[in-house]
């Protein structure tokens, strides 16, 4: 007998058989006492079976909230199970309700991570999620990319662990860096809240880029920027006007008013069925690792411009490939 055995002599061993007999001499006495027709000679009827439902309950309660769990969260919250759930939500959104035609996918390089930069557009993250699963459906699981998501987004209830086991991660310098450090490719949104607060008559007129933090991050850990229109976004939630006093008392930066919200509540968070085209530009060539050029804030500057110029060129070409809003 292994040492790693326990002795069936052993005081451990009948200590853990007395244990067993104890505790279904007590599931017997509990079925007989909650049965409403206990027999004569003090066996069980035929009754419900208490026991039982309180075993079966205590059971599925501690599974409550885990069957969506993978265990294979990474770093940065992303649930591989949680995905491939909700994949076929995502694939009647793309597919279905917005018909998102992709235009220069070949541009996208699937050998080493990618700083992605596109025009923003709502408050939800539609973009963001379209975005990576397009690239995730054309190159593998492997490159799908991360996107970041606004400082507010992320304080509301429960947003911030949903966003996060779908690919979002905090906006901020450094959670990109990490990425892109790991091998992972990065989403940004270079105009931030003002790009998805515009309201619909300002709809696809980009913003400033900020201070040209995506020019410099692509700089300094020398990855290519793929500049990328998304058209269709801004019309899932057409803002027509923003109420902003009392949202401050809401930790929001504005309440928006479209043409279902806040008029059919919580039906108003449903998307419209507006046609997308995502397109592609080329990628825009950074120097190698070192940090020597994100220094530079001439060439910063300059690069964040010429960006901003490209992916404005590719929304007003993606407006002239969509033949209408809803066709």
């Amino acid at each position: 007998m292994s040492e790693s055995e326990p002795d069936p002599e052993s005081p451990e061993r009948e200590s853990g058989d007395l244990w067993s007999a104890a505790l279904a001499s007590l599931r017997d006495e509990l079925r007989r006492r909650l049965s409403p027709n206990p027999a004569a000679d003090g066996d069980a009827g035929p009754g419900f079976d208490w026991v039982a439902l309180g075993e079966d309950l205590r059971r599925r309660f501690g599974q409550l909230g885990m069957r969506e769990r993978s265990g294979e969260v990474d770093d940065f919250g992303l649930d591989p199970e949680t995905i491939r759930s909700a994949r076929p939500l995502f694939s009647l959104l793309r597919k279905r309700w917005w018909r998102i035609e992709v235009v220069g996918l070949e541009h996208v390089p699937d050998d080493r991570p990618v700083l992605f930069v596109a025009n923003h557009s709502g408050l939800l993250p539609w973009d963001g999620l379209a975005l990576a699963e397009t690239i995730e459906e054309a190159h593998g699981a492997a490159r799908r990319p991360r996107f970041l998501i606004a400082d507010w987004l992320i304080t509301l209830p429960f947003v911030q662990p949903a966003l996060a086991r779908l690919g979002g991660v905090r906006a901020c310098r450094e959670n990109a860096e990490r990425l892109l450090e790991s091998g992972r490719s990065v989403v940004a949104f270079p105009e931030g809240v003002k790009g998805a607060a515009k309201t619909f008559r300002d709809r696809y007129r980009l913003q400033r880029f900020g201070r040209g933090g995506a020019v410099r991050l692509a700089l300094a850990a020398g990855v290519p920027i793929v500049p990328v229109a998304i058209v269709g976004a801004e019309e899932t939630h057409p803002i027509l006007f923003k109420v902003e006093t009392p949202a401050r008392l809401l930790g929001l930066p504005f309440l928006p008013v479209t043409p279902t919200f806040p008029w059919f509540g919580p039906l108003g968070a449903l998307p419209l069925p507006s046609k997308w085209v995502i397109s592609f530009g080329e990628p825009l060539a950074t120097a190698g690792p070192g940090g020597a050029q994100a220094n530079d804030d001439l060439l910063v500057a300059r690069l964040t411009e010429e960006l901003r110029a490209e992916v404005q060129r590719l929304v007003k070409a993606a407006l002239g490939i969509r033949p209408g809003v809803f066709a």
